[in-house]
């Protein structure tokens, strides 16, 4: 008896210096996230289907289901199970800075994984690819880019996008308007009113504003891109290998599993909230390869 009470002793004591030694060792966000027992999320509030408010007001969508994967990962290396989750908006604009600074440690929405963003966050690996393109009114004559001449058209601030129509219009001569709208959904309303005859979005992102109009009907997705296929990711905090180990390692383990596919079609190809609509956008090729070799390499052609 005497014995076995010895050895629990031990094992108690190695327990609480293990403990110790795993706090002692934890640097940056894990760090951050162990002392203040919370882990922060930038979300978006309208990019549908990746983040977005549903009509109970709540965080939903394909990254938020991602990240929140990601999250038991970080919470079973942390031995954490009762790690709270603060939910931080986020714009295009603030996404970046908000990383930076240090407000969120982990942003879920619809983010562009390229070389310059690079210099400012990291990114976990890749989970959706999409093009630059613009969406405009049935009858409006426009049926591509160069159709676009001399007109007004729109993309959101802070984005990818305003910037490749920017240099677009340098490069072919557009002599376009480029307006800047606060979010996604401003810049849809703009086309919708009149204001602008093109908004220039992500692809995915426009579908889902389409599918969310009053008259889904009116509208076209251009054939014509700004860019090639580019790489989503979600945002962390660049310079910090520890945490970027965890978060990979977790969003490896979903991407690799069966449950990678299935989440995809809850989002892309079955109704989802608040309407019922359809995207009707199965996985490609490309992104499947993606899923079962997970990368966060900016590069489009690395995708192929």
């Amino acid at each position: 008896m005497k014995k076995f009470i010895q050895l629990s002793v031990l094992a108690v004591a190695s327990l609480v210096l293990s403990n110790a030694a795993l706090s002692q060792e934890l640097t940056g966000t894990l760090k951050k996230i162990k002392e203040t027992n919370t882990i922060t999320i930038g979300h978006r509030d309208a990019s549908v289907p990746f983040s977005y408010y549903d009509d109970k007001q709540q965080v939903v969508g394909y990254a938020m289901d991602i990240c929140m994967a990601v999250v038991d990962g970080i919470k079973a290396q942390l031995n954490m199970p009762n790690l709270q989750v603060k939910l931080n908006p986020v714009t295009s604009a603030t996404r970046i800075p908000l990383m930076a600074n240090g407000t969120i440690d982990l942003e879920c929405g619809s983010t562009t994984n390229n070389v310059d963003r690079q210099k400012q966050v990291s990114f976990g690996p890749s989970y959706y690819l999409t093009a630059s393109r613009y969406v405009y009114k049935k009858g409006s004559g426009i049926t591509d880019i160069a159709s676009l001449k001399g007109k007004t058209v729109v993309s959101t601030a802070g984005s990818t996008n305003i910037k490749q129509v920017t240099e677009a219009n340098v490069a072919q001569n557009l002599n376009l308007t480029i307006l800047s709208a606060k979010d996604h959904p401003e810049g849809f309303l703009m086309v919708e009113t009149g204001r602008a005859a093109a908004f220039v979005m992500d692809d995915i992102i426009l579908a889902g504003l389409i599918g969310s109009a009053k008259m889904p009907g009116d509208f076209e997705i251009s054939k014509d891109a700004f860019s090639k296929p580019e790489p989503y990711g979600f945002m962390i905090p660049r310079d910090d290998p520890a945490f970027k180990k965890v978060v990979d390692e977790a969003a490896g383990k979903l991407y690799k599993s069966p449950a990678m596919l299935a989440l995809h079609a809850k989002w892309f190809e079955k109704p989802i909230p608040p309407k019922g609509i359809v995207l009707n956008q199965p996985a490609s090729a490309e992104l499947k390869k993606a899923f079962a070799n997970p990368t966060d390499n900016p590069d489009p052609d690395s995708y192929k």
